[in-house]
């Protein structure tokens, strides 16, 4: 058996807490996650280093559900751009994922350490990133939380692969997802409007990775007051709606042609039109000879100390007012449905499976930006950077592997084939933020918030019975 926990979840299948420390020595904590803690454990019996994440179930639910989904993804994966799951402990009191263990940098610490970097060695990095998200597509699972910060280098050696690490946001995608989740810069833009979405958001995410090792800076970003967040958020979210970017001179001059065309297939901003991982592959500039050899170091280097070197765009999009923001199209429908004579259309259980907010309307930020989704619906904050939601409500994929909308829920999804990609839409008029007074960037596809503190304090409510059982 490859795993020291046999059933997931069974009760007879317990590991005893000695069988962990008898095979593994966890050594001291070097980073303290929402969800877990985590460790450079050593293999008593190899001398092999590996990563351990131990998740205390006492925690609650959504630390039990994240460690379970985890757990689930990673089995199902093997693929060489994909940390692989070593061993998996169960006990009664903790879940312990263990995972190889990468010792390579991070991709802007490879970049600024190179003297010469092109983009051919750009086209390296996304063709790798291409493949591993690929492989995870024909799974149907979806990352949906695709950033730089989750790639690194396996180890330090020159020709060292790129591995895609964090799955705890991963999905299976058994029909279309409706909640926010995500790192508020890569989000793509039916995540931002509150469609259904699924797998071409990774798709989005890779396009904006490959924006910004080309030129250093961010697609959506741009230098405000240090007290006027409320503004860029405001204008981060609109732009990626409308897909308002640009090949700004002189950052893109000496980029090919054909570079701009993939990030333009990749940020289409329908995403029935966008292009896929697997055609993304056979691009010229990933598979052909297009990518440029030329040295663009000193202009990219230059752009990344100014815009990641510090903490700033890391922390510059704050939980509560993202949230807050993605959340007012569903209140202020809740509100006019309020105000409008009571009908008998209500779809049975449909309050049981909206989005809850907490019970004073706020959420509380994490380290990095993120958010993480609590079992009941509400949004809390997770600290990677992140936007997690709780619970599934799908539809029916289209056979593409696209997200398009269906009438009914939680069908089985088919499988995916290529389709012609399409360059990006001419400008579109720039659609208006939702204020608390305004509708859904979305049309009608988002749902109802419940609006109300009653409504909110019943949620918590009824989450604190659920943890309690």
């Amino acid at each position: 058996m490859p795993f020291g926990c046999v059933t997931l979840g069974d009760k007879k299948n317990y590991n005893q807490p000695s069988e962990v420390t008898d095979r593994y020595d966890l050594g001291q904590v070097i980073k303290t996650e929402e969800f877990c803690e985590i460790f450079r454990a050593k293999d008593k019996t190899t001398g092999k280093l590996h990563t351990c994440k131990k998740f205390q179930k006492r925690d609650g639910r959504k630390v039990r559900k994240a460690a379970k989904n985890e757990i689930g993804i990673l089995k199902m994966v093997k693929h060489p751009n994909i940390l692989q799951l070593v061993d998996v402990f169960v006990t009664r009191k903790e879940y312990f994922i263990f995972l190889e263990l990468a010792t390579g940098r991070e991709v802007f610490d490879w970049i600024l350490d190179q003297g010469y970097y092109s983009e051919r060695d750009t086209s390296n990095v996304v063709r790798q990133v291409l493949e591993a998200v690929a492989y995870l597509h024909s799974l149907k699972i979806v990352h949906r939380n695709l950033k730089l910060e989750n790639l690194v280098y396996y180890n330090r050696l020159k020709n060292s692969k790129i591995v895609i690490s964090d799955f705890h946001l991963a999905k299976l995608e058994n029909g279309l997802i409706k909640e926010p989740c995500g790192t508020p810069e890569y989000l793509a833009p039916e995540v931002v409007g509150r469609q259904r979405y699924g797998r071409p958001v990774d798709c989005w995410a890779i396009g904006v990775i490959m924006y910004i090792l080309l030129s250093g800076n961010p697609p959506f970003y741009e230098e405000v007051e240090e007290d006027d967040y409320e503004n860029h958020d405001k204008n981060l979210f609109r732009k990626i709606l409308a897909g308002d970017y640009e090949f700004d001179s002189p950052y893109w001059d000496d980029i090919s042609q054909a570079a701009k065309d993939l990030v333009t297939r990749l940020m289409e901003v329908e995403q029935d039109q966008r292009i896929t991982a697997e055609e993304a592959i056979s691009h010229e500039w990933i598979s052909g000879n297009a990518a440029s050899d030329k040295n663009i170091k000193d202009g990219v280097c230059a752009q990344i100390e100014k815009n990641f070197a510090r903490a700033k765009w890391k922390k510059a999009v704050r939980v509560t007012t993202l949230m807050k923001r993605l959340r007012a199209p569903e209140q202020s429908s809740t509100a006019a449905a309020q105000s409008a004579p009571a009908t008998d259309t209500a779809t049975p259980g449909a309050a049981d499976r909206s989005t809850t907010p907490a019970t004073d309307g706020s959420a509380t930020p994490a380290t990095d930006g993120s958010i993480t989704p609590a079992t009941d619906g509400s949004i809390t904050p997770a600290t990677d950077g992140s936007v997690t939601p709780a619970t599934d409500r799908s539809v029916t994929p289209a056979t593409d592997g696209r997200a398009t909308p269906a009438m009914e829920e939680s069908t089985v999804p088919t499988t995916q084939s290529s389709a012609t990609p399409a360059t990006k839409a001419a400008a579109t008029p720039e659609p208006a933020l939702a204020q608390p007074d305004s509708t859904a960037p979305g049309g009608a596809t988002g749902q109802a918030l419940p609006s109300s503190k009653g409504k909110e304090a019943a949620g918590s409510a009824q989450e604190s019975r659920r943890e309690t059982s």
